[in-house]
């Protein structure tokens, strides 16, 4: 799976948590899950378990607290894919 498609795959799972005031073409790579995304922290652990069920990877605690912006979690994914 190419680098981009692991982005639009990442955009489709957040865009379900995107709440009514927030468009999935908000989403860019330095986007925070938080901040400018409005995402509260239980629907950011609904992505988390998504996001390893899509990708086939297990994310740590660690992991999770790096997850602050797209851009994060697409190179936390692109890790744990490497070393699997």
């Amino acid at each position: 799976m190419s680098q981009e498609a692991r982005y639009q795959k990442l955009k489709e799972i957040v865009s379900i948590y995107l709440p009514e005031d927030v468009s999935v073409n908000d989403i860019t790579l330095k986007s925070y899950f938080l901040d400018e995304l409005n995402i509260n922290s239980a629907n950011l652990v609904d992505i988390v378990l998504d996001v390893e069920d899509e990708f086939d990877i297990l994310l740590e605690n660690d992991d999770m607290d790096g997850m602050k912006t797209v851009e994060d979690a697409l190179k936390i994914i692109d890790a744990k894919l490497t070393r699997s």
